[in-house]
């Protein structure tokens, strides 16, 4: 089994590498929002072709070991936990493609309302959460979950905040909802992130523990 545990550790590392692509796209994605700047969001999303070739290229991967060894006990479950990661890392690097496309077609030529301020944070909490749930992954230290609802909960709130602030702005100014759709939107998807991040989380528990639990 020698043979087959070094595959595993170099498909862990390479899932490793694609969830820390991802989390760079959605990272540039946001400062690319936040700077308006168009030619930063084009090159973000040409990115998104890297991670979809990744996508099956990984899953075959991990089909194949499965098939191959026909793992038991914590293999088998560190081999379901990565194909299930995939997916999750996937997802977050297919928002952060959405980011950009609201830069380029919905907010090109726009100077942002206000400074975005909860947009700011939101994204430095969804950014910390992916990181933690992929260092977990990685080193099966699952302090690093510890808190992972409350985490949650605050991203929730913070995009209902942006969600009511932006509905003031549209009530005061309806030349405003488009850019504001824009912001909400933009929102949705980090909440998503976070959501995509607590799934990455819970198969990391199921993979060290074997226990199944709901993160959310």
């Amino acid at each position: 089994m020698e043979k087959f545990h070094n595959q595993l550790r170099n498909l862990k590392k390479e899932i490793l590498d694609m969830g820390f692509y991802a989390l760079q796209m959605l990272t540039e994605s946001m400062v690319a929002f936040k700077t308006l700047d168009l030619v930063k969001a084009k090159e973000v999303h040409d990115k998104k072709d890297k991670i979809m070739t990744l996508n099956p290229y990984l899953e075959e991967k991990t089909l194949r070991l499965m098939t191959l060894y026909q793992p038991m006990a914590k293999d088998l479950r560190t081999l379901a936990a990565i194909f299930n990661t995939i997916v999750h890392i996937t997802r977050i690097g297919r928002y952060g493609k959405d980011i950009t496309n609201i830069v380029m077609k919905e907010l090109e030529g726009k100077q942002h309302i206000k400074k975005l301020i909860t947009l700011t944070s939101m994204i430095q909490n969804v950014e910390s959460m992916i990181s933690d749930a992929l260092n977990a992954f990685d080193s099966e230290d699952l302090s690093l979950l510890d808190g992972f609802n409350e985490r949650d909960d605050v991203v929730d709130e913070q995009r209902q905040e942006i969600f009511r602030e932006c509905l003031t702005y549209m009530m005061e100014d309806p030349k405003t909802i488009p850019q504001c759709i824009a912001y909400i939107m933009t929102a949705r998807y980090l909440e998503r992130c976070g959501d995509h991040a607590c799934e990455i989380a819970e198969k990391v528990y199921y993979m060290v523990k074997g226990e199944i639990v709901e993160i959310h």
